[in-house]
């Protein structure tokens, strides 16, 4: 009660931020954001205001790949021991090579041959290392691109623009843009999952973030040294509330988020936690069975091993299955791949670990008719030099100005080898494919133009290649 009048106070109708937006100064602020709607430059807001982010979407045009799994290969493995052989490398072993255009990031030494054999593969003939000869089993069926490049050869950039198409400035990820253009197929399960035994790799989930594009498009990652279920999800199960409490529960908050949302214009971070609070009880139905390894047979979890990649790459297979469309995984922590010295124990090793795992991994899409629509990329942020790193000749330097890849399943010719480095592996000369390139080639794979696929952030239209990029037409069957 009001004590001078004797009647009830009545409550502000608006709150006073809402008063200063829409009076005085506050009308320039509501003719331009009219004019701005108007011509659709506020679509990082706006737009996106009754949209879901992840309700499942058509691309351009009618692509092969429908789910994309990136094997990343941290750490810059080397080409020139896996598959780009340089016999040269055995005639100049020890001694200094005969170019003057070789630019490394540390003083190195001489030219160290490969200590790994190299045969040739498959009907097509492809030469693979040693390291990978169960993986060349599929060579048939892989697009070998020998002449990558990168721009810098420091991991950080390199990890940035490999994973989000720019080593400098903040970006949507590739998955993320994935998402974003293609949405899910399962409303049970994250889009874009990343798996990476061990804990955050360098630069940690700035290489899954989505930045500006919408919250609910970024991966979610998973420590895949973890096997179980309950520890691999953190609170994947509810101890205390029933799944119709937590409905009733949850039904609550969102129409009190939803009221906050219409008041602040659908501000995209709270569209995005709503959307995180929503999937978080829904996966409490899905992803224990889809996360639950002990549901294969044995014949099947034999096949792919009991090693940790080979439980990420099964994983990977239930989650294509689930229609999850972009999976992303690691080969560990850090920079594994990284050996400056003892290169050949090293990267014997790692190959091991994976050689295997990625060909029941391509054998078993190919039996359940999912390998023609899941493309599948193998490769690090760059490659290796072919001189040792001083002392001694056991290790390689990074080298990002020539390093390879490969692509497998989803549209893509197999059976091919796309350009070359120099003859000793250092540098791309025919047919150089930069990073802009391969992933022009890949939403083309996925049915889209890459110079189309845009969000508009700041008053600029954004694009995972940036304003470069080629669509590699060899690579697509």
């Amino acid at each position: 009660m009001n004590r001078f009048s004797g009647y009830h106070v009545i409550p502000p109708v608006i709150s006073r931020r809402d008063l200063l937006t829409r009076c005085g100064m506050g009308f320039g602020m509501v003719g331009l954001a009219g004019v701005l709607a108007d011509d659709g430059v506020l679509r990082g807001q706006e737009s996106t205001s009754n949209a879901d982010p992840l309700a499942p979407k058509f691309p351009h045009f009618q692509g092969k790949a429908k789910h994309v799994v990136h094997l990343f290969m941290n750490g810059g493995p080397s080409q020139v021991d896996t598959f780009d052989p340089k016999p040269k490398l055995d005639e100049y072993h020890g001694k200094p090579l005969p170019t003057s255009n070789l630019r490394t990031e540390r003083k190195t030494g001489a030219a160290m041959r490969s200590p790994f054999k190299f045969e040739k593969r498959g009907e097509c003939g492809t030469e693979v290392s040693e390291l990978f000869a169960k993986t060349a089993a599929h060579i048939d069926d892989m697009a070998v691109i020998r002449s990558m490049h990168a721009e810098v050869p420091n991991h950080e950039p390199s990890l940035m623009l490999m994973n989000c198409g720019d080593g400098r400035l903040p970006r949507p990820s590739m998955g993320a843009w994935v998402t974003y253009g293609l949405g899910t197929e399962n409303r049970n399960l994250p889009g874009f999952v990343v798996m990476c035994p061990g804990g955050y790799p360098i630069v940690a989930t700035q290489n899954w973030r989505s930045s500006f594009l919408p919250g609910a498009c970024q991966g979610t990652f998973l420590d895949t040294n973890q096997a179980e279920v309950d520890k691999l999800i953190a609170n994947i199960r509810n101890t205390r509330l029933t799944l119709q409490e937590q409905r009733r529960q949850l039904d609550l908050v969102k129409k009190m988020n939803e009221l906050h949302s219409q008041e602040r214009q659908h501000a995209p971070l709270l569209e995005a936690r709503i959307q995180s609070f929503e999937l978080a009880y829904r996966m409490q139905s899905e992803a224990a069975e889809a996360f639950d390894l002990k549901r294969e047979t044995q014949h099947v979890q034999e096949t792919y091993g009991t090693g940790i990649h080979g439980r990420q790459l099964l994983t990977a297979r239930r989650l294509i299955e689930r229609g999850v469309r972009f999976i992303q995984i690691w080969s560990g922590a850090g920079q594994p791949w990284d050996n400056h010295d003892g290169l050949q124990a090293q990267h014997q090793k790692l190959a091991a670990d994976w050689d295997g795992p990625i060909a029941a991994f391509m054998t078993d899409l190919k039996q359940r008719g999912l390998f023609d629509e899941t493309l599948i990329l193998w490769g690090g942020e760059f490659g290796r030099t072919p001189v040792a790193e001083l002392p001694g000749l056991s290790g390689r330097d990074h080298n990002h100005y020539g390093f390879s890849c490969w692509l497998a399943g989803g549209g893509v010719k197999g059976g091919i080898v796309h350009g070359s480095t120099d003859d000793f592996g250092f540098q791309a000369v025919e047919k150089p494919v930069h990073v802009h390139d391969l992933h022009a080639t890949m939403l083309h794979l996925l049915g889209f133009d890459h110079e189309r696929l845009t969000y508009r952030y700041a008053g600029r239209d954004f694009r995972l290649t940036d304003v470069a990029g080629h669509v590699v037409r060899e690579l697509i069957a």
